[in-house]
Protein backbone atom coordinates (compact mmCIF):
# COMPACT_ATOMS: atom_id res chain seq x y z
CA UNK A 1 0.00 0.00 0.00
CA UNK A 2 1.18 3.19 -0.78
CA UNK A 3 2.26 6.00 1.96
CA UNK A 4 -0.59 8.97 1.86
CA UNK A 5 -1.92 11.37 3.92
CA UNK A 6 -5.05 10.56 5.87
CA UNK A 7 -7.71 12.78 4.06
CA UNK A 8 -10.90 14.76 6.44
CA UNK A 9 -13.46 11.71 4.78
CA UNK A 10 -11.07 8.71 6.02
CA UNK A 11 -10.20 10.42 9.12
CA UNK A 12 -14.33 10.88 10.10
CA UNK A 13 -14.35 7.20 9.16
CA UNK A 14 -11.91 6.31 11.80
CA UNK A 15 -13.71 9.00 14.72
CA UNK A 16 -16.85 6.61 13.51
CA UNK A 17 -15.43 3.36 13.83
CA UNK A 18 -13.53 4.42 17.06
CA UNK A 19 -16.84 5.39 18.73
CA UNK A 20 -18.07 1.74 18.35
CA UNK A 21 -15.13 0.03 19.38
CA UNK A 22 -14.30 -0.35 22.80
CA UNK A 23 -10.65 1.35 23.44
CA UNK A 24 -8.98 -1.93 24.71
CA UNK A 25 -10.37 -3.68 21.40
CA UNK A 26 -8.62 -1.24 19.30
CA UNK A 27 -5.65 -3.22 17.66
CA UNK A 28 -4.79 -4.36 13.96
CA UNK A 29 -6.04 -7.93 14.56
CA UNK A 30 -9.68 -6.77 15.05
CA UNK A 31 -11.80 -7.74 12.48
CA UNK A 32 -13.98 -4.64 12.12
CA UNK A 33 -10.68 -2.81 11.72
CA UNK A 34 -9.11 -5.00 9.28
CA UNK A 35 -12.14 -4.97 6.99
CA UNK A 36 -12.55 -1.32 7.29
CA UNK A 37 -8.65 -0.77 6.38
CA UNK A 38 -9.19 -3.29 3.47
CA UNK A 39 -11.46 -0.70 1.82
CA UNK A 40 -9.73 2.52 2.54
CA UNK A 41 -6.68 0.65 1.11
CA UNK A 42 -5.10 1.11 4.81
CA UNK A 43 -3.22 -1.29 6.81
CA UNK A 44 -5.30 -2.29 10.16
CA UNK A 45 -2.05 -1.51 12.00
CA UNK A 46 -2.27 2.39 10.03
CA UNK A 47 -6.08 2.48 11.38
CA UNK A 48 -6.00 1.25 14.53
CA UNK A 49 -3.03 4.16 15.20
CA UNK A 50 -5.77 6.68 13.60
CA UNK A 51 -7.79 5.62 15.72
CA UNK A 52 -5.86 6.08 19.10
CA UNK A 53 -4.55 9.22 17.69
CA UNK A 54 -8.44 10.54 17.92
CA UNK A 55 -8.53 9.00 21.37
CA UNK A 56 -6.02 11.25 22.79
CA UNK A 57 -8.49 14.27 22.21
CA UNK A 58 -11.15 12.60 24.21
CA UNK A 59 -11.46 14.16 27.51
CA UNK A 60 -13.18 11.49 28.89
CA UNK A 61 -11.16 8.77 28.45
CA UNK A 62 -8.57 10.46 30.28
CA UNK A 63 -10.58 10.52 33.16
CA UNK A 64 -9.98 6.38 32.99
CA UNK A 65 -5.70 6.91 32.69
CA UNK A 66 -5.67 6.23 28.84
CA UNK A 67 -4.84 9.15 26.79
CA UNK A 68 -4.32 7.70 23.38
CA UNK A 69 -1.10 8.50 21.19
CA UNK A 70 -0.11 12.09 21.58
CA UNK A 71 1.48 12.68 18.41
CA UNK A 72 -1.60 13.00 15.95
CA UNK A 73 -1.89 14.90 13.32
CA UNK A 74 -3.45 18.27 11.82
CA UNK A 75 -5.97 16.51 10.41
CA UNK A 76 -6.84 14.59 13.72
CA UNK A 77 -6.82 17.67 15.73
CA UNK A 78 -9.13 19.62 13.10
CA UNK A 79 -11.49 16.44 12.57
CA UNK A 80 -12.22 15.63 16.21
CA UNK A 81 -13.29 19.34 16.95
CA UNK A 82 -15.35 19.56 13.86
CA UNK A 83 -17.46 16.15 14.21
CA UNK A 84 -16.34 14.59 17.50
CA UNK A 85 -19.78 16.30 18.92
CA UNK A 86 -21.41 15.90 15.38
CA UNK A 87 -23.45 12.32 16.18
CA UNK A 88 -25.57 12.46 13.47
CA UNK A 89 -22.90 13.32 10.76
CA UNK A 90 -21.43 9.81 12.51
CA UNK A 91 -24.37 8.43 12.24
CA UNK A 92 -24.95 9.24 8.39
CA UNK A 93 -21.11 7.83 8.02
CA UNK A 94 -22.01 4.87 10.01
CA UNK A 95 -25.56 4.37 7.46
CA UNK A 96 -22.82 4.73 4.51
CA UNK A 97 -20.57 2.09 5.74
CA UNK A 98 -23.15 -0.23 5.03
CA UNK A 99 -23.45 1.21 1.17
CA UNK A 100 -19.73 1.54 0.21
CA UNK A 101 -18.54 -1.15 2.32
CA UNK A 102 -21.30 -3.65 2.27
CA UNK A 103 -19.16 -6.98 2.25
CA UNK A 104 -18.24 -6.22 5.78
CA UNK A 105 -21.46 -4.84 6.89
CA UNK A 106 -21.88 -7.73 10.03
CA UNK A 107 -18.58 -7.17 11.26
CA UNK A 108 -18.87 -3.56 11.65
CA UNK A 109 -22.23 -2.95 12.62
CA UNK A 110 -23.13 -5.92 14.53
CA UNK A 111 -19.35 -6.55 15.75
CA UNK A 112 -20.42 -10.17 15.85
CA UNK A 113 -23.89 -10.15 17.86
CA UNK A 114 -27.25 -11.29 15.81
CA UNK A 115 -29.68 -8.08 16.61
CA UNK A 116 -33.05 -8.54 15.09
CA UNK A 117 -34.45 -4.65 13.88
CA UNK A 118 -37.53 -3.58 12.26
CA UNK A 119 -38.02 -2.51 8.74
CA UNK A 120 -38.73 1.18 10.28
CA UNK A 121 -35.08 1.71 10.66
CA UNK A 122 -34.20 4.94 11.92
CA UNK A 123 -31.07 6.03 11.02
CA UNK A 124 -28.66 6.91 13.74
CA UNK A 125 -29.98 4.18 16.15
CA UNK A 126 -27.58 1.46 15.40
CA UNK A 127 -24.69 3.92 15.66
CA UNK A 128 -25.93 4.88 19.40
CA UNK A 129 -26.30 1.33 20.25
CA UNK A 130 -22.74 0.40 19.41
CA UNK A 131 -21.22 3.78 20.60
CA UNK A 132 -23.53 3.08 24.10
CA UNK A 133 -22.23 -0.22 24.50
CA UNK A 134 -18.96 0.19 23.90
CA UNK A 135 -18.26 3.16 26.17
CA UNK A 136 -19.88 0.79 28.71
CA UNK A 137 -17.63 -2.15 27.18
CA UNK A 138 -20.77 -4.25 26.51
CA UNK A 139 -22.09 -3.99 30.35
CA UNK A 140 -25.23 -3.13 32.30
CA UNK A 141 -24.33 0.03 33.85
CA UNK A 142 -26.34 -1.06 37.01
CA UNK A 143 -25.81 -4.93 37.38
CA UNK A 144 -22.68 -5.63 35.78
CA UNK A 145 -24.53 -7.94 33.33
CA UNK A 146 -22.39 -8.67 29.79
CA UNK A 147 -24.59 -10.61 27.87
CA UNK A 148 -25.13 -8.55 24.84
CA UNK A 149 -28.58 -10.29 23.78
CA UNK A 150 -29.56 -9.06 27.24
CA UNK A 151 -28.37 -5.34 26.83
CA UNK A 152 -29.73 -2.24 25.61
CA UNK A 153 -28.74 1.19 24.28
CA UNK A 154 -31.53 3.58 26.84
CA UNK A 155 -31.86 6.96 25.82
CA UNK A 156 -31.56 9.39 28.79
CA UNK A 157 -33.87 11.92 27.34
CA UNK A 158 -36.65 9.71 25.03
CA UNK A 159 -35.81 9.60 21.71
CA UNK A 160 -38.87 10.42 20.66
CA UNK A 161 -38.43 13.98 22.56
CA UNK A 162 -34.70 14.10 21.39
CA UNK A 163 -33.24 16.41 18.93
CA UNK A 164 -32.39 15.11 15.32
CA UNK A 165 -29.09 16.66 15.30
CA UNK A 166 -27.33 17.04 18.59
CA UNK A 167 -29.10 14.32 20.73
CA UNK A 168 -30.54 11.16 19.24
CA UNK A 169 -27.50 9.76 18.15
CA UNK A 170 -25.51 11.35 21.06
CA UNK A 171 -24.27 8.45 23.32
CA UNK A 172 -23.54 11.31 26.22
CA UNK A 173 -27.85 10.82 26.05
CA UNK A 174 -27.05 7.04 26.75
CA UNK A 175 -26.81 4.44 29.52
CA UNK A 176 -25.90 0.54 29.09
CA UNK A 177 -28.52 -1.65 30.49
CA UNK A 178 -30.35 -4.67 30.67
CA UNK A 179 -33.10 -5.13 29.66
CA UNK A 180 -35.29 -5.04 33.15
CA UNK A 181 -33.94 -2.01 34.42
CA UNK A 182 -34.28 -0.29 30.91
CA UNK A 183 -37.60 -0.40 31.12
CA UNK A 184 -37.55 0.65 34.58
CA UNK A 185 -35.98 3.69 33.86
CA UNK A 186 -38.40 4.23 30.62
CA UNK A 187 -41.31 3.92 33.35
CA UNK A 188 -39.28 6.22 35.31
CA UNK A 189 -39.26 3.76 38.40
CA UNK A 190 -35.45 4.46 38.29
CA UNK A 191 -33.46 7.47 36.94
CA UNK A 192 -29.57 9.04 38.87
CA UNK A 193 -28.63 11.64 40.89
CA UNK A 194 -26.30 14.63 39.04
CA UNK A 195 -23.53 11.91 41.56
CA UNK A 196 -24.53 8.97 39.07
CA UNK A 197 -26.57 7.66 41.73
CA UNK A 198 -29.48 5.12 41.33
CA UNK A 199 -32.67 6.26 43.10
CA UNK A 200 -35.69 3.61 43.43
CA UNK A 201 -39.35 5.30 43.13
CA UNK A 202 -41.59 5.12 46.15
CA UNK A 203 -44.07 4.24 43.48
CA UNK A 204 -42.49 1.00 42.25
CA UNK A 205 -41.33 0.39 46.37
CA UNK A 206 -45.46 0.38 46.95
CA UNK A 207 -46.42 -0.97 44.06
CA UNK A 208 -48.71 -4.54 45.05
CA UNK A 209 -48.92 -6.38 42.34
CA UNK A 210 -44.94 -6.49 41.86
CA UNK A 211 -43.74 -9.76 42.80
CA UNK A 212 -40.25 -9.89 45.35
CA UNK A 213 -38.18 -11.08 43.67
CA UNK A 214 -38.38 -8.35 40.73
CA UNK A 215 -38.90 -5.78 43.36
CA UNK A 216 -36.06 -6.88 45.42
CA UNK A 217 -33.54 -6.86 42.08
CA UNK A 218 -34.78 -3.36 41.38
CA UNK A 219 -34.25 -1.53 44.98
CA UNK A 220 -31.18 -3.81 45.62
CA UNK A 221 -29.05 -1.38 43.69
CA UNK A 222 -30.57 1.48 45.30
CA UNK A 223 -27.85 4.44 46.34
CA UNK A 224 -25.37 2.43 44.21
CA UNK A 225 -23.19 4.79 41.73
CA UNK A 226 -23.62 3.42 38.43
CA UNK A 227 -20.64 1.70 36.70
CA UNK A 228 -19.56 4.94 34.97
CA UNK A 229 -18.34 4.76 30.72
CA UNK A 230 -14.40 4.89 29.83
CA UNK A 231 -15.95 7.23 27.50
CA UNK A 232 -18.69 9.27 26.38
CA UNK A 233 -19.83 10.15 30.21
CA UNK A 234 -23.66 10.74 30.01
CA UNK A 235 -24.77 14.62 30.44
CA UNK A 236 -26.26 15.63 33.08
CA UNK A 237 -28.62 17.98 31.38
CA UNK A 238 -30.09 14.52 30.09
CA UNK A 239 -30.01 13.17 33.59
CA UNK A 240 -31.84 16.73 34.75
CA UNK A 241 -34.39 16.03 32.34
CA UNK A 242 -35.51 12.24 33.07
CA UNK A 243 -35.82 13.78 36.67
CA UNK A 244 -37.94 16.41 36.20
CA UNK A 245 -40.19 14.77 33.45
CA UNK A 246 -40.03 10.52 33.64
CA UNK A 247 -38.87 9.59 37.38
CA UNK A 248 -42.12 8.89 38.99
CA UNK A 249 -41.44 10.02 42.76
Amino acid sequence: MNRRNWNEEETCIALALYYKIPFGKIDKNNPSIIAVAEKLNRTPSALAMKMCNLAHFDKTLQRENKTGLPHGSKMDEYVWKKYAMEFDKLAQINESLKITLPNIADSIIHEGHNIEYSAKYRIGQQFFRDAVLSAYNNTCCITGISIPELLIASHIKPWSKSDDKNEKANPRNGLCLNALHDRAFDQGYITLDKNYTIIVSDRLKKKRHLDEKTKEWICAYEGQHIILPCRSLPDLKYIEYHQDTIFQP
